[in-house]
């Protein structure tokens, strides 16, 4: 396979003609540039980059294979049941492993690395047994300058690739001298909920706006989105709110919770809200009361304002898995809630729906969804980011989408 990377064909040539330290050279560039090497586009494309992903060989257990996994770009083969495109070559005469992608100056993505240190055959398998096995042994890349992206069940965090292009995430990161706002942990009615209120709160200063965040698990204690929370209120971007991130409870009670259940939406509805209320001064306007997730949640967000409308006005919904309930995806038993939202009163919410370029498995769905509101008049924005099911991608719309709804009067 030809080295797609001009310092790569130039460090394999350097190593061929015996040149000195010609690979401690190449090392002390990728460390103090960063990891991975972005390049001008082979074909001259101003809209492209070529981004190689290196891993350095560890001497004393050198890899028999290593595995690049770009969120989604990854998965989409995996899927398909093949993983050999995303087995990195090893350079011939150092210890440098290294694969190259062609992708869009706007893309990013959270990737890893997984160290195989066996057959190759083991090392592609693509079932889900053999995936999870990967993903938890899956490391972040050690030469990356970016912060990493945290995860959670004792997995290890991942790095993400951000291109030139790539939308700005500028609340993301803890500022100095930023006022802080207060955190606390509460149980409601037997579901844990992490509270995020904002600098200065007081319980009879409201009412304050209301957000509802769905997997808060992960948006509270694992990513940390308090801290978004506080830039946008430094900046005058978001009205000062009560934030509710609710705990999903493990895996198979989010599934349940998640998937358009009544039950759920009226807890959140009748005993969350009005328990925010009395404990923090959290607003009953349906106009300034957002629910937001993703995935299943935003699915189950937009399901909150269709069942809901006089609790929760605005529904933020990012990578909506609104194919549900049919488990294929794409036949006649998909998409039940755009069917809902075709067929019933228009209700008096706002909603904004974002979905990656990279979901192949959702986009068209979410672009169903899209035409259908417009069609029936609803106050709806729309959005498509290039990347995939990804933390790293949704923190800044969701930073974005709660600014848009729920702006300081």
């Amino acid at each position: 396979m030809e080295l797609q990377s001009p310092l790569l064909r130039e460090l394999d040539a350097a190593v061929r003609h015996g040149i000195p330290d010609a690979l401690g050279v190449f090392w002390r560039h990728a460390a103090t540039a960063g990891t991975p090497l972005v390049e001008p586009d082979p074909d001259g494309d101003p809209a492209r980059r070529l981004v190689t992903f290196l891993r350095r060989d560890d001497p004393a257990r050198p890899a028999t294979d290593v595995l690049a996994l770009l969120h989604t770009v990854t998965d989409k083969d995996r899927h398909a049941g093949n993983l050999a495109p995303h087995l990195m070559r090893k350079v011939g005469g150092t210890d440098v492993w290294a694969i190259s992608h062609r992708l869009r100056a706007d893309h990013r993505a959270s990737y890893q690395f997984f160290v195989a240190r066996g057959p190759r055959e083991d090392t592609l398998r693509a079932d889900r047994r053999s995936w999870l096995r990967v993903l938890d042994a899956a490391e972040p890349d050690p030469l990356s300058t970016r912060p990493q992206l945290p995860s959670r069940d004792g997995r290890n965090p991942s790095s993400v690739l951000e291109l030139p292009d790539a939308p700005a995430q500028e609340w993301a990161a803890p500022r100095p001298g930023t006022a802080r706002g207060e955190r606390a942990d509460a149980v409601v009615d037997g579901r844990r909920v992490h509270v995020h209120l904002p600098a200065g709160h007081r319980a009879d200063g409201g009412p304050y706006p209301v957000v509802v965040l769905l997997d808060g698990e992960m948006w509270g204690p694992v990513l940390d989105f308090g801290t978004t929370l506080d830039n946008l209120y430094a900046d005058e971007r978001l009205a000062p709110a009560v934030t509710l991130m609710v705990d999903t409870m493990g895996r198979a009670r989010r599934m349940e919770d998640l998937s358009c259940s009544e039950e759920f939406i009226d807890w959140l509805a009748d005993v969350l809200l009005p328990w925010a209320a009395t404990a923090y001064g959290a607003s009953d306007d349906p106009a300034r009361t957002a629910v937001a997730g993703q995935s299943a949640g935003g699915l189950t967000a937009a399901f909150a304002a269709f069942r809901r409308p006089e609790r929760f006005g605005n529904a933020l919904s990012q990578s909506g898995s609104f194919w549900w309930p049919d488990g294929t995806e794409f036949d006649s038993g998909s998409e039940w809630l755009t069917r809902q939202f075709a067929v019933t009163e228009k209700r008096p919410v706002r909603i904004r729906l974002e979905v990656g370029l990279q979901e192949w498995m959702l986009l068209p769905q979410n672009r169903h969804l899209r035409n259908v509101l417009e069609a029936r008049g609803y106050d709806v924005a729309y959005g498509e980011f290039n990347g995939g099911h990804d933390y790293a991608c949704w923190r800044g719309g969701l930073a974005s989408g709660l600014a848009a709804l729920l702006a300081p009067e």
